[in-house]
């Protein structure tokens, strides 16, 4: 029954993706994918698993441990620091660029095949707003009932020092963050598979399974609230097949973390 009412929940989902041009649909789409994460965020999910393994062994709890995001390079120059932080965005920002790429080779232009163009500010930053809310207030209450469980470190979400430049870079990451996710793993990854044949169910389920799987290092709430996150997502985009309100909403949710903490966090105990 309940596998069911999830297949007649997609039905209206299911709507075809157009097939790659001038090249019939294969094997290589699997290696092409392989390639694409595993330069970017599948790389990330193997190293964060090992991460988690080695954060459970430990013999401190999990709840004792941090996790530091955006952590300084050099802290005692900070003009240094600055620079590594800005080549770090910059390069980051590689795979989403090769992502878009390789789907223009086979459907131009990528940017209107996973809605990144035209641009539609109202109904993005509207969709995107209420999404951010949508997902960000369970998910403050699901961080802090999993370091209450025991079962997720302390993320520290910004390392950095109190520099001119601190909010600004916190900025640019939060919007890298987003476009990478969302347009490799939301995006690229939902075409892909779909031309290769993949019911929606497998499409969901793997990439909401790699993106919880790359937040492990964090702890097992990360990896929940993310694979929760990753599904809704997932089920947005094949709605409005747009990704741009994914990447606001990922945006202001990544703002919010980063910003957030380094203006509150020296001020309370509880994050």
């Amino acid at each position: 029954m309940i596998v069911e009412r999830v297949r007649a929940g997609l039905t209206g989902l299911d709507a075809p993706w157009p097939a790659p041009h001038g090249r019939a649909a294969g094997g290589w789409i699997g290696l092409e994918i392989f390639l694409v994460l595993g330069l970017s965020l599948g790389r990330s999910a193997v190293y964060s698993i090992l991460s988690i393994i080695e954060r459970s062994t430990r013999g401190t709890p999990l709840s004792s441990q941090t996790s530091t995001l955006n952590a300084s390079a050099t802290p005692d120059r900070p003009w240094l620091d600055l620079g590594y932080q800005l080549v770090a965005i910059g390069f980051a920002m590689v795979p989403v660029l090769l992502a878009l790429y390789l789907l223009n080779q086979t459907n131009p232009p990528a940017g209107r095949l996973v809605g990144l163009v035209p641009p539609r500010p109202r109904t993005d930053l509207l969709g995107g707003t209420v999404l951010a809310l949508v997902i960000g207030i369970p998910g403050l209450g699901l961080y802090l009932l999993a370091r209450t469980l025991g079962v997720n470190t302390q993320v520290q979400a910004s390392g950095l020092g109190d520099s001119w430049w601190t909010i600004p870079v916190l900025i640019l990451s939060a919007a890298q963050n987003a476009a990478l996710e969302e347009v490799v793993m939301v995006g690229y990854l939902v075409v892909r598979l779909r031309q290769l044949g993949w019911g929606l169910p497998a499409v969901i389920a793997f990439s909401a399974v790699v993106r919880g799987s790359y937040h492990l290092y964090q702890g097992y709430g990360g990896f929940v609230g993310n694979l929760v996150m990753g599904v809704i997502f997932v089920l947005v985009f094949l709605r409005w097949r747009r990704v741009t309100p994914l990447v606001v909403a990922h945006t202001l949710l990544d703002v919010a973390a980063f910003v957030g903490y380094a203006l509150i966090a020296p001020h309370v105990s509880w994050l």
